[in-house]
């Protein structure tokens, strides 16, 4: 029997019988309800229209629902019309004029299909869990319309209905009803949401993809590495402001920069143009792959501020990494590794010639010393980021929901790799201290534990923290379990002109992780059973190439399939959602966005995960939650039934 103690405590919430048995009469109702429907999506890589279509629209799924109620009575252009109000309402709604009288039918039409749609989308949940999910003062009226057909016998009561339709209408109301149900929809048709890593960079506003998230009902994070460089930029990492900086300029994101985030470029912008005012910068020119509305800033400044910051992000790379001899990188600290007395470059043994030769600010005697106006530019990037409150905001969000992995109802959720040897082995991590042996679950357990300390050491105001400094090799290092590479190759895609130089080897994860027997030991090791399935993003599936997300006989997905622009080229589609819910697992295979066009992804069932017709919550981690709470809650009952404690 539990604790008396915590039964008293419990007594509190419950304080007779009679309360104790409905609170169990309705939990044990909520395990028979179908399980809740899960989405996953890896690698958004900042494309917030994109992902926020992705999520109004529940990856097609609500489109498919409006087509399937209403396919005798509209057509496809009609469904797509109706479908983007559900996704943009305020957007779509706000050149109506809802105060004209000619407009009554459009909205009472309007309304009562939003209905129906919030009905089929509402029936696998409570009402109390639906009541929930909506503005309160809307209740109410959505109480009494949605359940409507409980009374469609009852002639009186269509008049009092369609009493309440006139009046929403004849008050003004209507736009804002109509808004608030189409927002009931999008969470309705989403459950959960798993973002498996990779939020940040490339694309243009990764702050507005974290503001939608932040507004989410249900969402955790699993990081990915461009996450964990930001998470360490903004407590203060040095080399990660300086590399998430670069990426940021080099993909034209200064939008997010300075509307964003408030991050001042001013001194950067005039110290590129001044060091740099002759040089051409050629091997800096941004990609631009989406213009910027309030900052624009020309090519050609870019490349100039593109190649200030990489020298300073190497010069600041290579102490970080002379601080640190247990990361065991000294091989990157690349300026060290220069003749500058004919430019080449010494790369593993291999000497290079270099592309650009225009080093301003390098003292060849001691190429990592930053100049005066390089350690005061430094200083105010430094500030701009780690004062920024759109930033804490976020990373704060990104500790508060995320975490290296998830084990979530059976199935393990992960970002990049779990690192492999040559044999398929785990590789063996001896911990920076060198004295430990650390693979599988328990080196991602330690990784994590670094990171949260970066940021508790941040708040302890320790701003000399090892645990952030660690943040770098997160980003980078061999053995990160984000990074999944031998070693990253920044410098010599910059100025060497050899491919060979460039490759970056994948960890040996890439080469075993077809085989279903690993893939059933990865969840073995996680304490799952060989039923469950591995998510996974990082590395992009190039269909093109006739690759497959589905790995492992179907133990293992990867879900990242190019949602960012850069990459839809190699890949020929832009990203992936897998969807869990109740009987399947379906893959939805996405478009390049165009807003307003025809996106639904296509979807392709790929496995049926029902034991019995359907998985119910009961079957669910939730369920064995709420199974323990009428545990309790039983052994209140009897507690209360002897005496042993008074009813009130």
């Amino acid at each position: 029997m539990r604790d008396l103690d915590y039964l008293k405590l419990l007594s509190r919430q419950f304080p007779n019988q009679e309360k104790t048995c409905v609170e169990i009469a309705n939990l044990s109702s909520i395990l028979t309800l179908p399980k809740g429907t899960e989405f996953f999506l890896s690698d958004l890589h900042g494309e917030n229209e994109s992902f926020i279509h992705l999520l109004r629209s529940a990856s097609g799924v609500v489109r498919s629902k409006i087509k399937f109620i209403f396919k005798d009575e509209m057509t496809d252009d009609e469904i797509l019309e109706f479908a983007n109000i559900i996704y943009y309402p305020e957007e779509k709604l706000d050149p109506i004029d809802f105060r004209d009288a000619t407009t009554f039918e459009f909205q009472k039409t309007i309304i009562m299909r939003i209905i129906k749609v919030v009905k089929d989308i509402a029936s696998k949940y409570s009402k109390s869990k639906v009541r929930k999910a909506i503005n309160k003062e809307y209740a109410y009226l959505l109480d009494e319309l949605l359940y409507k057909d409980t009374d469609r016998d009852n002639v009186k009561k269509e008049f009092y209905y369609d009493e309440i339709l006139n009046s929403v209408i004849d008050i003004g109301l209507s736009k804002r009803f109509i808004i608030e149900m189409c927002k009931l929809i999008q969470k309705l048709a989403v459950d959960t949401l798993h973002v498996v890593g990779d939020i940040f960079d490339r694309g243009p506003r990764h702050d507005l993809i974290l503001d939608e998230l932040i507004d989410f009902h249900n969402v955790d994070i699993e990081w990915g590495n461009h996450d964990i460089e930001w998470m360490g930029a903004a407590l203060g990492n040095e080399t990660l402001i300086l590399n998430a900086l670069r990426i940021a300029v080099r993909y034209n994101c200064y939008d997010m920069l300075e509307d964003g985030y408030g991050i001042s470029l001013r001194a950067l912008n005039d110290f590129a143009a001044r060091t740099y005012m002759n040089d051409p910068c050629e091997l800096f020119m941004p990609k631009i792959l989406d213009e910027n509305k309030y900052d624009v800033v020309r090519p050609s400044l870019s490349a100039k501020i593109q190649k200030a910051l990489a020298i300073l992000q190497f010069k600041v790379e290579g102490q970080l990494i002379k601080k640190h001899p247990e990361y065991n990188m000294s091989n990157r600290i690349m300026l060290e590794r220069i003749d500058y007395n004919n430019y080449t470059v010494d790369v593993d043994g291999i000497k290079y010639k270099l592309k650009d030769t225009n080093f301003p600010t390098i003292d060849v005697k001691e190429p990592l010393r930053l100049t005066d106006e390089e350690e005061s530019l430094l200083k105010s990037l430094k500030a701009s980021f780690i004062h920024s409150r759109k930033l804490k905001e976020h990373i704060k969000f990104l500790y508060d929901k995320g975490s290296l992995y998830k084990i979530h109802n059976g199935n393990l959720i992960y970002h990049g790799i779990i690192p492999f040897d040559e044999n398929g082995k785990y590789a063996v991590f001896k911990g920076f201290d060198g004295k430990q042996n650390l693979s599988g679950k328990a080196l991602l357990d330690y990784f994590e534990n670094i990171i949260r300390n970066a940021n508790n050491d941040i708040k302890m105001h320790k701003f000399e923290s090892d645990n952030v400094d660690a943040m770098y090799y997160m980003w980078c290092g061999s053995m990160s379990p984000l990074f999944g590479k031998d070693t990253i190759k920044t410098f010599e895609l910059y100025f060497i002109d050899d491919k060979d130089a460039q490759v970056e080897h994948k960890n040996n994860y890439y080469k075993f992780y077809q085989d279903e027997k690993v893939a059933v030991d990865i969840l073995e090791n996680f304490g799952l059973d060989s039923f469950g399935h591995i998510i996974n993003g990082h590395v992009p599936v190039k269909v093109l190439k006739g690759e497959s997300p589905v790995k492992a006989n179907g133990r293992l997905f990867i879900i990242d399939g190019g949602m960012s622009k850069s990459y839809q080229k190699s890949t020929g589609i832009a990203g992936y959602t897998l969807i869990s819910d109740s009987v399947h697992l379906t893959l939805a295979t996405h478009k390049p966005f165009e807003k307003g066009k025809y996106n639904t992804p296509e979807t392709l069932e790929v496995e049926n995960i029902a034991k019995n017709g359907r998985l119910r919550i009961k079957d669910t981690d939730r369920g064995k939650e709420i199974m323990e709470r009428i545990k309790d809650l039983k052994e209140l009952l009897e507690a209360f039934r002897s005496g042993l404690i008074k009813e009130e």
